[in-house]
């Protein structure tokens, strides 16, 4: 049998500092792919306004690595759902934490209750179990594509 505090130890500390870690991970990608994006769609019209009349074929491998990198960056940020999994990951994480917080405090569905660990646990199983079946469900979804 796993005690409380083995409990809050090994599996929600953990899953909150995974989920978090996560979210993390995918808003800084986030953050680079949209950046990138923004970045060269910018020199595109930079560059597109410049008449560059001694060295045209500059000008149009510029403007084709530009538009490349916002096409490989606009395709990688759509495939790999950043900004999904980020929101989704910081939901999880947030939630998992509230959870805690209530236990800790003896707040909300645990106060009163004389059995506040078992619920601890219920709770924070159906947070995980809903969390991957959205995963199961999306990566079902990716393979029937």
């Amino acid at each position: 049998m796993i005690t409380e505090e083995e409990y809050i130890k090994n599996r929600l500390d953990d899953q909150i500092a995974w989920y978090s870690s996560k979210a993390k991970i995918n808003k800084q990608w986030n953050f680079r792919a949209k950046s990138l994006i923004i970045l060269f769609s910018a020199l595109v019209s930079v560059f597109a306004g410049f008449p560059f009349t001694s060295h045209p074929t500059v000008k149009s491998i510029l403007l084709g690595a530009f538009g490349t990198i916002i096409a490989i960056s606009s395709g990688l940020s759509d495939v790999l759902k950043f900004s999904e999994k980020w929101t989704q990951y910081r939901t999880t994480a947030e939630a998992l934490t509230q959870e805690k917080m209530l236990y800790s405090t003896l707040t909300g569905p645990y106060n009163g209750n004389t059995d506040a660990f078992k619920t601890l646990v219920e709770r924070t199983e159906n947070i995980i179990s809903k969390e991957y079946s959205s995963w199961s469900q999306y990566v079902n979804q990716e393979k029937q594509k």
